[in-house]
């Protein structure tokens, strides 16, 4: 059993520890609120301009559908890894990377896979792994709408220009603090939603449907994008809140159980000292 001064030692740190942990969980409470509260006020706008977009594109005919809704023979694909710039956060970041490997091994297989890292944590990892273009982790220094549609539309002209064939979203969901859902989302080319022919035929174009379409989708993929992103900040502080609760909890477990070892060794220490005082005092008398 470990001495008394070692013991103390261990419970000063580990009550050192708690206040950290502690002092992390509050701070990543504080900053979940602010993430959902964007998030949420963002998801409906987000989906019903992709629904809108969709049914219209639905209802248009060869290249009038637009060159985001180009569908080609997939062999160039280029995933948007988005992951956090820290750690202790339990497995956000760790899940978006074996997400990663099981796309590349399952569904991309046989194709080239190219990556860019939005997140410090995921590029350290996933660099060894494949190629990784481009790292835009300083996007978390200034996140906004304007500097992550810098980056979409990266991805718009990649596309077009046939760099890709597909490019894919990967990112953790913001379901509740405790919950996130890794999610692969096709960024381009549009994914086709089946609708009746007719389903349009009440609405009046004004300007027509191909005029709208240019307008809309690259103001609806920036979006998509800006979405994920902020979706994945706001999973990033849940998922950090969540570790920071659990940690402080086993902690204090640990805590406890040290105290409780050092209580007993003292008091056996204490119990030694008794029986040597009264052993030498009955050879004194003998």
């Amino acid at each position: 059993m470990a001495n008394l001064k070692e013991i103390r030692n261990r419970i000063s740190s580990i009550g050192s520890t708690m206040q950290i942990t502690s002092a992390m969980k509050m701070v990543s409470a504080a900053k979940l609120k602010k993430a959902t509260d964007t998030i949420m006020a963002m998801r409906p706008y987000s989906e019903k301009l992709t629904e809108l977009i969709q049914n219209i594109s639905a209802t248009l005919e060869g290249d009038n559908a637009g060159i985001y809704s180009q569908t080609r023979e997939v062999k160039n694909v280029l995933f948007v890894a988005v992951t956090s710039n820290r750690g202790l956060c339990g497995g956000f970041n760790a899940n978006i990377i074996k997400q990663i490997n099981h796309l590349s091994q399952n569904e991309f297989k046989g194709t080239n896979i190219d990556l860019l890292t939005i997140g410090k944590k995921g590029f350290d990892v996933l660099r060894k792994q494949f190629n990784v273009t481009e790292n835009r982790s300083n996007l978390y220094d200034d996140l906004s709408f304007d500097n992550s549609a810098v980056i979409a539309q990266q991805l718009m002209d990649a596309f077009v220009e046939e760099k890709y064939d597909s490019i894919q979203i990967v990112y953790n969901q913001f379901k509740n603090a405790a919950t996130q859902i890794v999610v692969t989302e096709q960024f381009l080319p549009l994914l086709p939603i089946e609708t009746d022919s007719n389903a349009s035929s009440d609405y009046i174009y004004e300007p027509s449907k191909p005029e709208i379409i240019e307008t809309l989708i690259p103001l609806s993929l920036k979006t998509q994008l800006f979405k994920a992103v902020a979706d994945s900040v706001a999973s990033e502080h849940g998922a950090r809140m969540t570790a920071m609760h659990k940690a402080t909890d086993n902690a204090k477990d640990l805590r406890d159980q040290l105290t409780l070892s050092y209580n007993k060794a003292r008091q056996a220490a204490i119990t030694n000292e008794i029986l040597e005082i009264v052993g030498g005092a009955e050879a004194l008398n003998k």
